[in-house]
């Protein structure tokens, strides 16, 4: 199963204008695990992502994905390994209707008519769009768009799925069902995102990036319970772990003042549940 890890020794990058936005990271993610890279806003998230399929080769260091160590000469063998899915889907959709931007990988790989139909149709199917077939992808909301965007990359049967902030701009019912959709996968999954509580949801191990570094890297919840760590990578605790304020002010609000005869024998049942 080794086609399935992705592994980083020791990963150097800077810009070309001097900006160092990777200091030296390491990690190794095997088979289906799902994994959140998370930290504040130029911690690095972006440019780990843009390595994992090629788009930036380490300036010193190591990535290796699968069986491959990216270099300049196996970036389409890597790239036949992870299936990118970017920010914004309109990067991903460009072609007259959702069938043929689903298709285009496929034929691009050559394969024949039968099977690109057929890896079509199963992409769409997973990701629950197969309605959407004739339709041009201008005209499908975000949700729509983002699912979409995810079929294209699962037509080309990738080992691993990377995704870039795949929950943002979606309305609560798309993000509840792209949420969903992500639990279903076992493909090794590697998801960039400022959403916290779905990587709660998604991923059972998060990396912690701040200032290029690996700050931390465990599992999903002990991670998201510390605090301290949180507020060091200008990060908060996700809603779902943080208590609901509005049910604690209000029940403190219509709890009767206890007297001296019932302060040791009344207790308060809260039994709300979110």
């Amino acid at each position: 199963m080794s086609h399935h890890i992705v592994e980083a020794r020791d990963l150097h990058y800077t810009y070309p204008d001097g900006t160092e936005a990777v200091k030296g990271i390491s990690f190794r993610i095997t088979h289906g695990e799902s994994v959140a890279v998370v930290g504040a806003n130029g911690a690095g998230k972006s440019t780990l992502l843009q390595h994992l399929n090629g788009y930036l080769i380490p300036s010193r260091g190591e990535l290796r994905i699968g069986d491959y160590t990216l270099t300049r000469k196996n970036i389409d063998q890597v790239r036949r390994s992870v299936g990118m899915v970017f920010q914004d889907p309109d990067d991903q959709l460009f072609m007259p209707t959702v069938f043929d931007d689903v298709a285009f990988g496929p034929l691009n790989l050559g394969l024949p008519e039968d099977e690109v139909r057929e890896k079509v149709r199963l992409a769409l199917e997973t990701v629950g769009m197969t309605h959407l077939m004739k339709r041009p992808p201008y005209k499908l909301s975000g949700g729509e768009k983002r699912s979409v965007a995810i079929a294209t990359v699962l037509a080309m049967s990738p080992d691993v799925l990377v995704m870039d902030e795949p929950s943002s701009n979606l309305d609560p019912m798309a993000r509840r069902r792209l949420i969903g959709l992500l639990k279903s996968f076992h493909h090794t999954k590697i998801i960039a995102t400022h959403d916290l509580d779905m990587a709660l949801e998604v991923c059972e191990r998060t990396i912690v990036i701040h200032h290029g570094r690996l700050l931390a890297d465990s599992g999903t919840v002990d991670l998201f319970s510390n605090e301290v760590l949180l507020s060091e990578s200008g990060l908060e605790k996700p809603l779902s772990m943080q208590g609901c304020q509005v049910c604690s002010k209000t029940a403190m609000a219509f709890q009767p003042k206890k007297t001296d005869h019932d302060h040791h024998h009344h207790t308060h049942d809260h039994d709300h549940t979110h």
